[in-house]
């Protein structure tokens, strides 16, 4: 097992580079399988999640090569038969989900066991499994496993009760070879879906709206393989973006979409940090005095989810009160009581998290209890006094490429530890 530890104190300075992002990559690599021809991936990012769906769709017989030294990835799904993947990798990731849609568009079936992923809520399913029985699809659920088939989709009108990414995905990529056209409404609108989107029309898709709150999808026969290259990652620009800011220092990051992070830049921006673009970097500097502010969790393009933990963290680093307002998941203030542990002043109260914030961080033993909450430990270990060592570091690894030697390189004390 590995963990992070960090030695508080150190000003951030120079510039890093944004991976491509790890929700764009695994929707793209499960519609892979809508194709017999092969479709290549570039500049994909060598993350613990990429490994475990090129790893799912190799139990059903695809052939992946994934290039390291590269970052290109190139599928071979030509020989799929079999529609059941191996369970213990399903159970490793959430995302395993997204194969449900490429797998009944097809081959008509599919048999799959409830996913695993991130411990932060419930987070169900119900969304995906309700769009593909719009489609025609008769699904099963039961025994710990999912189960559909289907001899024909036909297109249809599916209204989200909530603008689910997961089951905006699914659904796409469901009806992309369904007969007539499928009408989305209640859309998910994050970029992520955009770019799955411009991946499934460059293979042979007719998909309208993408990004917008209705997206339409008109079927066709068949998909041919496609080469893509991925949106760069807003949730993990926002974390650097961050980590200037709690660190009062002025960095420059590379890759980072201003249009993506626009409500990411707002609230920064409400702090006190100063933002600039400079062709597609940001220029990020946050030496002025902050300010406490409000921030409301909502579907893009609102505040999102994966940036309030290391907006916390933040917080917790500037005088005066704040108040976090989670509204997507349940179960996602679990980072508050380990940086309680570092000396933070955090109360939750229901859904939200009154944060008074203190004059400093104390470093502590904690232990990420998911993804994004193992990243936001980092960034206050950044300004803790003293040592912080962050363990269960395999969740970050889930979503940040090398996080540590980033912020090594920026001038941050820092470094992995193999026990």
């Amino acid at each position: 097992m590995s963990k992070i530890v960090v030695k508080g104190g150190n000003k951030l300075h120079g510039e890093v580079n944004i991976s491509t992002a790890k929700n764009s990559v695994l929707p793209i690599i499960a519609a892979c399988i809508l194709s017999e021809d092969k479709c290549v991936i570039e500049k994909v990012p060598m993350l613990e999640d990429v490994f475990v769906i090129s790893d799912i769709l190799r139990s059903i017989s695809a052939d992946i090569n994934i290039d390291k030294d590269t970052n290109k990835v190139i599928i071979d799904t030509s020989n799929i038969k079999d529609c059941n993947p191996c369970s213990e990798l399903v159970k490793k990731m959430r995302a395993s989900f997204l194969i449900m849609g490429p797998m009944i568009a097809r081959f008509g079936k599919f048999r799959l066991c409830l996913p695993g992923g991130c411990n932060i809520g419930t987070r169900p399913i119900d969304l995906h499994l309700k769009g593909l029985s719009a489609l025609g699809a008769e699904v099963n659920v039961g025994h710990g496993y999912v189960e559909a088939s289907a001899k024909k989709l036909i297109g249809d009108k599916i209204y989200l009760d909530f603008p689910s990414v997961g089951a905006t995905e699914n659904i796409m990529m469901a009806s992309v070879m369904a007969e007539g056209e499928t009408i989305i409404e209640n859309a998910a609108e994050e970029p992520e879906i955009r770019d799955l989107a411009k991946f499934l029309n460059s293979m042979g898709a007719n998909i309208i709206g993408a990004g917008s709150g209705t997206i339409r999808i008109l079927g066709v026969k068949s998909l041919k393989g496609s080469t893509h290259r991925p949106i760069f990652d807003r949730i993990e620009s926002g974390t650097f973006m961050v980590a200037a800011a709690i660190t009062r220092s002025k960095i420059k990051i590379n890759g980072a979409n201003e249009e993506y992070l626009k409500p990411i830049i707002a609230k920064l921006t409400e702090v006190g940090v100063h933002i600039s673009s400079q062709g597609s970097s940001l220029i990020v500097d946050g030496r002025d005095e902050l300010r406490p502010v409000d921030i409301k969790t909502m579907p893009y393009p609102g505040f999102p989810t994966d940036m309030q933990s290391q907006m916390t963290g933040l917080l917790c680093t500037v005088m005066g009160t704040s108040i976090i307002t989670e509204t997507i998941f349940e179960n996602r203030f679990m980072h508050v009581a380990e940086m309680k542990r570092m000396g933070a002043n955090i109360k939750i109260d229901g859904r939200s998290a009154v944060i008074e914030g203190v004059k400093k961080l104390t470093g502590a033993e904690v232990k990420a209890t998911d993804l994004r909450a193992g990243a936001s430990l980092i960034l206050c270990g950044l300004v803790a006094e003293g040592e912080t060592e962050i363990a269960d570091i395999y969740h970050v690894d889930r979503g940040y490429v090398d996080i540590e030697k980033k912020l090594k390189a920026l001038g941050a004390d820092i470094e992995r530890v193999n026990e």
